[in-house]
């Protein structure tokens, strides 16, 4: 495998303004290069809309970009030769998968035969040896979006956008794509900028995770320091679940999977709170107990089924405890 050219990007104080609604609020972030970066966020956070000006589809109202040291603020998109994955995928219905991978070189006017090995190269990268002949048409969700990004893949940009690319594939299928996904980029070291509003994904795939709020990064981390120390309440509750404590000296996060639960009285150590149980919801893997404590919020615990030893029921009352570090301090400035 060829490998390909690699990008790193500065944004400095990047904004993006339609009329009086600030979609982007002067965003600072490096990427490295030849990482997995991740822009994680709800509807209307603005990650969508800093993916497009940094491909170059949207004008900057403030602030610049640069790749390897070098402002392509005023490069326009298709100057910038960074390749683009979207959810709907976008590919030439009237050719063949080999046309579709090859289209970016063939415009590009290089040699037939660098063509025809290059898109060898990028079928065996996504496992379609077998389909280069096919239409779009004549594959299946998976296959044709494994085509879009051998295509965006195909000339080696140094960066590769990814906006929603999976949002079409129903939930298996998902998995199986996000596991190639991460596999492809080892293989080819690109830098990776994704798009995406599901956690689980943002998880499983990233090296690191901006997540935004409001056209402003709320956090940027890699993943187990997101999950495990969020510093604030929309950062604890949008990746991952959170149960929030109100305590003497601040609000806390509590991830349900760290809770003890066992009948009242047999909590293994000190109970910090006592409740009853108001709703079980059987996940398979896992059962979610919903304890109701009196003056709080319901509690959501988490408990792997095959785990637990206790055969516990709704309408029962348990002991809740965890450990002094699994409660995480937010910040509430």
């Amino acid at each position: 495998m060829a490998e390909a050219a690699k990008g790193g990007l500065s944004l400095t104080g990047l904004t993006k303004r339609f009329g009086g609604f600030v979609a982007v609020d002067d965003i600072d972030l490096e990427i490295q290069r030849g990482e997995f970066l991740t822009l994680l966020g709800p509807s209307g956070s603005g990650k969508t809309t800093l993916l497009m000006m940094i491909a170059g589809f949207l004008d900057i109202s403030a602030g610049d970009i640069l790749l390897d040291g070098a402002s392509i603020k005023s490069v326009p998109a298709e100057k910038r030769n960074f390749g683009m994955v979207f959810q709907g995928y976008a590919l030439f219905p009237h050719m063949t998968v080999r046309q579709n991978v090859g289209y970016a070189l063939d415009v590009r006017g290089r040699p037939k035969a660098e063509i025809e090995a290059r898109v060898d190269e990028m079928l065996e990268l996504v496992q379609l040896q077998e389909f280069g002949h096919r239409k779009p048409g004549q594959l299946s969700g998976g296959q044709q979006q494994r085509v879009a990004l051998a295509r965006a893949l195909c000339f080696a940009p140094p960066v590769l956008l990814l906006d929603e690319p999976l949002g079409a594939l129903d939930k298996k299928l998902r998995i199986e794509v996000q596991d190639q996904l991460k596999d492809i980029h080892k293989r080819v070291g690109t830098t990776f900028i994704y798009v995406t509003h599901d956690q689980e994904e943002a998880l499983s795939m990233s090296d690191r995770i901006v997540i935004m709020q409001n056209g402003r990064i709320e956090q940027l981390g890699t993943p187990t320091e997101l999950y495990e120390k969020p510093r604030t309440r929309f950062a604890a509750g949008f990746l991952g679940k959170s149960n929030f404590l109100t305590l003497d000296d601040g609000t806390y996060a509590l991830r349900p999977e760290k809770i003890d639960l066992a009948p009242a009285g047999q909590i293994n150590g000190a109970a910090r709170l006592t409740g009853t149980i108001r709703d079980i919801t059987y996940f398979g893997a896992m059962r979610k107990y919903m304890v109701a404590v009196e003056g709080r919020d319901a509690i959501e615990v988490d408990v792997d089924a095959w785990r637990n030893p206790h055969e516990l029921r709704e309408g029962q009352a348990v002991d809740l405890g965890w450990a002094d570090h699994a409660a995480v301090r937010l910040d509430e400035s």
